[in-house]
């Protein structure tokens, strides 16, 4: 969580350099991207990021259950379309054949929407849905905590019950 917060944070810092600081966006790389410009060019390490939070939401899935793993998996959905995406600009990146008749590596849904804007977008709504399955592991019904495969929210779970 720690790790996908400060993705989202970079993300956040660049558009604040884009929107309110009117930096150029050759200029505009977030907080990291200012002492390693390569960072914000690179595709290998934006699909690599892709990729590793895909299987981290798929590999932790299984620790949620009822509402929380609802939520979880619809942060996995849509950080699946998010890896596509990423997987196309970093094939379009090592082959120098970029799709769509553009001069530069482009995504599908960027044919619709800035680069910037989609990423901030994408990083987004998969954090959000991450957020409110956490939420709600941490205080589930008794039916999931009793489902549960751990116990870190059964407190929690039994102080609600007995405030109730």
């Amino acid at each position: 969580m720690v790790v996908v917060l400060a993705h989202w944070a970079e993300h956040l810092a660049q558009a604040y350099q884009i929107w309110v600081l009117h930096w150029p966006l050759p200029k505009a790389r977030g907080v990291l991207g200012l002492a390693y410009p390569w960072l914000v060019t690179s595709e290998w390490l934006h699909y690599g990021y892709a990729l590793v939070m895909l299987v981290a939401l798929f590999a932790l899935r299984g620790a949620f259950t009822g509402r929380a793993r609802t939520w979880w998996t619809v942060a996995l959905v849509v950080q699946f379309w998010h890896h596509i995406e990423h997987l196309l600009l970093f094939l379009q990146a090592q082959t120098g054949s970029y799709l769509f008749g553009k001069s530069v590596p482009t995504s599908v849904l960027q044919l619709v929407f800035p680069r910037v804007e989609l990423h901030l977008f994408y990083n987004t709504i998969v954090f959000l849905p991450m957020v409110v399955a956490v939420i709600l592991h941490l205080r589930p019904t008794p039916a999931e905590a009793d489902a549960a495969p751990c116990t870190c929210a059964r407190p929690l779970a039994m102080a609600g019950a007995v405030g109730a």
